[in-house]
């Protein structure tokens, strides 16, 4: 699996843009990339802008014969994109599968890749992309990650193998994600809730007593940025984390919560609510929003 020349990208969101970039600063000579919005010509023209190829579907993808294909989808296309490359992808491509899937949802799409003769590697991708770039922590499983895991080192990638065996890597990364993303929905309704009550700067404080190792001002800004921007990818994975308990053998109440609230920080941001707020908000500039927003108007501030 040394000395890969040519890599397609299944997705060309940010992770897949940043994936992009970082390749072929790496050395790739050559990264295609494929989007089912690529359909809208001002998404199409991010590609070449970015010198990437961009492929007119998976088939055209597939054509080109790229060594390696990353799939970098919002977590309930997983599976689908995996069974659809499956039905195009050269024998012997390597699958590089970093979506936020279940375990079993990994499995699935690794049955589907290897009955087309191609070689499934599940990624669990550690933490947030866009601070680290290629270089993201990630953990590798199943039979082909061994092998793999050179040509992405050699990249600069910071990959490990967790396990030979499907769906070691995902249950990490969806039990992690039971606790991040559930950190984040506390904050939003916590912080919220506060506001409303006027005693966010006493709560905070308390938590700044209880664990002084984080700057939960700052931490709050980060998390309600980041879920109004991204809440619905967000949502997508906790339903997959929701499944992955699910396969343990637990009710994910939880697990089925989280994804709920940042589906609804989802719909508030495409709805506009968060439309005409500063280049650098904080976390009480949107909570405002929301709390503005609030279909009761006797639930104004008390």
């Amino acid at each position: 699996m040394e000395h890969m020349e040519h890599i397609g990208l299944i997705g060309f969101g940010e992770v897949g843009r940043i994936f992009a970039a970082g390749l072929m600063a790496a050395g790739v000579a050559r990264v295609s990339a494929w989007d089912r919005q690529f359909t809208d010509p001002a998404v199409a023209a991010q590609a070449p802008a970015a010198r990437v190829q961009a492929a007119d579907g998976m088939a055209g993808l597939c054509a080109g014969q790229p060594s390696l294909l990353i799939s970098a989808v919002t977590a309930s296309n997983a599976l689908q994109v995996a069974q659809e490359a499956a039905q195009h992808l050269v024998p012997g491509t390597v699958f590089l599968d970093l979506n936020s899937a279940s375990p079993g949802t990994k499995q699935q799409a690794a049955a589907a890749i290897e009955a087309a003769g191609g070689r499934y590697v599940e990624a669990g991708v550690m933490t947030s992309v866009p601070p680290y770039g290629i270089r993201v922590p990630m953990l590798l499983g199943g039979p082909h990650a061994v092998a793999l895991l050179p040509q992405l080192q050699a990249w600069g990638m910071q990959a490990q193998v967790a396990s030979e065996r499907l769906g070691v890597a995902s249950a990490t990364k969806m039990c992690r994600s039971v606790m991040i993303k559930g950190l984040e929905a506390l904050v939003l309704e916590s912080y919220a809730t506060a506001r409303h009550y006027g005693v966010e700067d006493a709560m905070i404080a308390t938590l700044q007593e209880t664990f002084p190792g984080i700057d939960w001002q700052r931490q709050g800004s980060y998390f309600f940025s980041r879920v109004a921007q991204h809440g619905q990818r967000r949502a997508e994975e906790m339903r997959e984390a929701a499944q992955t308990v699910r396969e343990a053998g637990f009710e994910p109440f939880m697990a089925s919560a989280i994804a709920d609230k940042h589906q609804w920080m989802a719909d508030q941001a495409r709805a506009g609510l968060f439309a005409d707020l500063p280049r650098e908000p904080g976390w009480a500039d949107f909570a405002d929003h929301l709390l503005k927003a609030r279909p009761d108007p006797s639930a104004d501030r008390s």
